[in-house]
Order: structure tokens, then C-alpha cells, then sequence
């Protein structure tokens, strides 16, 4: 089960396992997507890029931060609503790069409604090299236990 909004401190930083991206990874976001940028699906054309080879979807990792997130016990059970997000693309993620994300709660405040609140966290995808590729922020609803 994941924390709730009055186990949440302001500050507090988590961090999550880590996931080694794959090739399988990026063809099937590619698939459930309907994205097929060569970009992403083609290594003659990616390797003609700037890039210099194929790199995973930026949306695909933002995805995967949150399901991160919720590996690390966060939000599994507690989120309630997903309300915004915010995201910047900093650096590149390819096939066999392994990322982690740094998960901060930010601020948070009570709602009218007692069984729920509204916390803010900034997201840092951290790739292998301890280098920043993305970063994100999101307002989430969070459960709260029943006061007494």
C-alpha cells in the first residue's frame, strides 16, 4: 500500500528502484502508441540523427516514473486522482540505460473533504551516469485515514 497524505512530509525525498531500459520496451510503447517515429523504431535512420542511435519515447519514461513511483510503496492504493502535470526533457534515454527517480513531496495542502488531500512532487528521472534526463512535476490527490 502506498503512503498516504498525512504520512507525507514536506521535503522528503524517495527514491525508487532502478529499471534498465530495452529495446522491448521501446517497440511496444511504439505499438501501444501507434508511435512509430524512426526516431525511436528505425536504427539506420536513428543513427543518422543527432542522436547518433534509436532513444526510448520521452513519454514512455514519463509513464514509467510514476510506475516507479509506486514500486517504491508511494502511490499504490492512496493515489486517488492524477490532477496535473508538468514536464521538461533534458537529455536522452536509450536502449540499455538504467534509470531511477527521485521523487520529492514538495507541498501539500488539506482539501474541504477529510479523507483527501492535494500534495505536489517534483519527479527527477536519473539515468545511470547520475545525470538528470527529465523532470516533472505533478499534483496528486492522496487518500487520507479517517481523523478521529
Amino acid at each position: 500500500m502506498g503512503l498516504t497524505f498525512d504520512a507525507l512530509e514536506i521535503g522528503a525525498v524517495h527514491v525508487t528502484p532502478r529499471r534498465t531500459i530495452i529495446d522491448a520496451d521501446i517497440m511496444q510503447f511504439a505499438g501501444l502508441t501507434a508511435d512509430y517515429n524512426p526516431l525511436h523504431t528505425d536504427d539506420v535512420f536513428a543513427a543518422a540523427t543527432p542522436f547518433g542511435g534509436r532513444v526510448a519515447h520521452g513519454p514512455m519514461l514519463v509513464g514509467m516514473a510514476f510506475g516507479l513511483a509506486s514500486r517504491a510503496g508511494l502511490f499504490d492504493g492512496t493515489v486517488l486522482a492524477l490532477l496535473d502535470i508538468a514536464w521538461t526533457f533534458s537529455g536522452a534515454v536509450r536502449p540499455g540505460d538504467t534509470v531511477h527517480v527521485r521523487v520529492t513531496v514538495s507541498d501539500k495542502r488539506a482539501t474541504s473533504k477529510p479523507d483527501r488531500g492535494i500534495v505536489d512532487f517534483a519527479l527527477d528521472i536519473v539515468n545511470q551516469r547520475d545525470e538528470v534526463v527529465q523532470r516533472g512535476k505533478a499534483k496528486i490527490m492522496m487518500s487520507r485515514p479517517p481523523q478521529d
